[in-house]
């Protein structure tokens, strides 16, 4: 009869510790290394989620096969964008061409505006010293970094997010192959319970950047600032970054507002503020209630430790991500914390 309890030899257990150690940091790197590729599977996934979600809406209401309704939600959706940009492209297209030969000559009509008083004047010293313009090209190549390119990471999200829509069964599967037999039952749970967290939060994002655009749209035209219709789609679609999205597109408004006037600089500030207030304290709390619930500052925290690693692409799926983190801890671990 063997012994179960083999005894090591001070030796075996430096070599097994070390060996231990070793596993850990090349699947620390491996994971370094590859985390922007997984970045992509996630937008991908939230394509994927978004198909499917819509179809098994259109499949509740019509009583259709699923299959056609997966189908008519794809093709319903491309036809819809086409039709967006065959409507409102031509008028996009001029109020973005304007809008980029108008802003040089509104940022130099700003710095003239700043440099008539003495706190102005400091502003542009500090904008324009060399230091600042290298933290800003440091900035930007960190934000646009991208994996294969952004085409390519464009085509890999589309490319893998069809794959995923036609047929996310086999996937779940291989995933929850890899599991140990006793863990397959909950493995598949917390894949389903992952992918509708998803599907909420993906949910009450795309009405909430609905809301801004129309809101914004809507003040622009009241306040008849040029080229509203370029700016309220900006809003609307860096919406889906939380807290940075809404500030970078504040920038081109408040310049093309003071084209006008200081005045009117001041007013759409004020506009895209007051939005923002309303989405952040209203409707999005609002939709919160009866779909997913996300911490403001965790938010902030994933950016900020993502977005210096991952660029762009970090920004924007912070979010999906901690709310991937959020279900996989509260199934795993908070839910075996309490009392059976």
């Amino acid at each position: 009869m063997t012994n179960s309890n083999k005894e090591y030899s001070f030796p075996q257990k430096v070599w097994i510790v070390g060996g231990i150690l070793t596993l850990i940091v090349v699947l620390l790197l491996l994971l370094k290394a590859t985390f922007n590729v997984l970045l992509l599977v996630l937008a991908a996934a939230l394509i994927a989620v978004f198909f499917r979600g819509l179809s098994g809406f259109i499949e509740q209401k019509t009583k259709w096969n699923s299959n056609w309704s997966l189908a008519f939600s794809i093709i319903a959706t491309l036809l819809i964008v086409i039709l967006l940009f065959w409507m409102m492209g031509a008028k996009v297209q001029a109020q973005a061409e304007e809008l980029s030969k108008t802003l040089p000559v509104t940022i130099e009509k700003a710095k003239a505006e700043l440099g008539k008083s003495a706190i102005g004047q400091k502003i542009i010293e500090k904008i324009s010293s060399p230091e600042t313009k290298k933290q800003g090209e440091s900035i930007i190549q960190t934000f646009f970094k991208s994996t294969f390119g952004i085409l390519g990471d464009l085509y890999v999200v589309l490319f893998i997010g069809i794959f995923f829509t036609v047929a996310p069964k086999i996937y779940v599967d291989g995933i929850v192959t890899i599991v140990p037999a006793k863990g397959k039952a909950k493995a598949r749970e917390v894949l389903q319970k992952t992918g509708d967290s998803l599907k909420k939060w993906l949910k009450g994002k795309l009405f909430a950047m609905l809301v801004v655009f129309i809101l914004t749209s809507a003040g622009l035209v009241i306040m008849g600032i040029p080229m509203w219709l370029v700016l309220a789609l900006i809003a609307g679609i860096l919406n889906f970054i939380p807290n940075f999205g809404p500030l970078i597109a504040m920038i081109p408004a408040v310049l093309v507002g003071l084209m006008k006037s200081p005045a009117d600089a001041l007013w759409v500030a004020g506009l895209y503020i007051l939005v923002q207030v309303l989405e952040s304290n209203f409707i999005t709390p609002l939709v919160q209630q009866r779909l997913i619930s996300v911490p403001p500052a965790a938010i902030i925290i994933a950016q900020l430790l993502m977005a210096p690693l991952t660029g762009g692409w970090g920004l924007v799926l912070a979010t999906p991500l901690l709310v991937i983190i959020l279900v996989l801890v509260q199934e795993l671990y908070v839910k075996k914390q309490r009392p059976s």
